[in-house]
């Protein structure tokens, strides 16, 4: 395993993060892993080849994914070798006050998540998206808050436009309020219009960029046909996939991957995950699976390098998309809000 800073701290994390949405409760999603066994052996082998960096949700399996997480690596890993990200905002119920960026909702689900996990801090505190109905400066007051408290020790963030982000890290250093130090953001290279934005943002800034779905949930690597047909259990239910990847282009940049990893004797997942830990500002991705011996391929894609007949190759089939993986306020309602101040 090779390891490195998120951003311009001093934390160290394995530059493969370990994605625990697939642990939770079968409630939730048909493909979730809820056997505390099976999932003991994910975690296990993840630590025994070097995986520090664990990330999960409040709302993944509806909290189940957190109790699973934490009592597994409470168990089996020490906690101060290990860095333990959760995240908050995602409506919970459709009562008042169970979802967004409010002060009450971010310090109530901070509580809840240590509870969930059973630990005594969280390492990296990130809110899910931007929340357009709360004022910003609420939100990070709250989340300085945490922080100074001893609840928290970094903050992140994760799919959000780029000019928001922006505001949140401006704003933050206005006050003197601690600062985000990572983005979990949507990229692979089926999706690569964070290129545009968001990561030189986050490389100027010195900020980490630890994108989700790197293998375009599964399908670079092989997992859905032409036509939306799932190879895989997830695939066949995965509706948000099919929203997010359904060009033409897509399944050509699949079909490159495929056939870069072919000469090299090498796995698709391999090769998508090799691409995106050269891609200038990734420090981990945050990879997802239901089987072991896939945890063990993705790890093994660290020590991969593509040349650069290999990286244009890969990249040459690529259209550019809409933005997806994020809602986007509407221009009137963005020109309407400017109007008002």
């Amino acid at each position: 395993m090779q390891y490195t800073k998120l951003g311009r701290t001093g934390l160290t994390i394995s530059r493969i993060c370990l994605g625990c949405m697939t642990y939770g409760s079968r409630k939730w999603r048909d493909w979730v892993i809820e056997d505390p066994a099976e999932v003991r052996a994910h975690f296990a082998l993840a630590l025994e080849q070097g995986v520090n960096f664990f990330d999960t949700a409040n709302v993944y399996s509806s909290g189940a994914s957190e109790v699973l997480t934490g009592r597994t690596l409470n168990e089996i890993a020490s906690r101060n070798e290990i860095v333990v990200a959760t995240k908050v905002y995602m409506t919970l119920s459709p009562r008042p006050n169970r979802g967004g960026l409010s002060r009450k909702h971010i310090i109530d689900q901070c509580d809840a998540s240590l509870r969930r996990l059973g630990m005594d801090f969280i390492d990296l505190y990130q809110i899910h998206r931007f929340d357009p109905s709360t004022p910003i400066e609420e939100t990070l007051e709250a989340l300085d808050a945490l922080v100074r408290a001893g609840k928290v020790r970094y903050l992140g963030a994760s799919s959000m436009a780029a000019w928001q982000f922006a505001k949140l890290l401006y704003t933050a250093g206005l006050h003197d309020w601690h600062r985000f130090v990572s983005m979990q953001n949507h990229y692979n290279l089926v999706y690569r219009e964070e290129e545009r934005e968001m990561i030189p943002l986050c490389i100027d800034q010195g900020v980490a960029v630890i994108p989700w779905s790197p293998l375009a949930r599964g399908l670079l690597a092989g997992n859905r046909k032409r036509g939306g047909q799932g190879v895989t259990r997830r695939a066949e239910e995965d509706q948000m996939a099919r929203n997010l990847y359904r060009m033409e282009s897509d399944y050509e940049v699949a079909d490159a991957c495929e056939s870069v990893a072919r000469k090299r004797g090498l796995t698709p997942a391999q090769i998508a995950c090799a691409w995106i830990l050269q891609a200038p500002g990734v420090s981990a991705p945050i990879v997802g699976t239901t089987r072991t011996e896939h945890i063990r391929e993705l790890i093994d894609a660290v020590e991969i390098k593509l040349s650069a007949e290999e990286i244009a190759d890969l990249e040459k089939p690529y259209q550019t998309h809409p933005v997806l993986g994020h809602a986007q306020p509407a221009a009137a309602e963005m020109i309407g809000r400017v109007l008002k101040r």
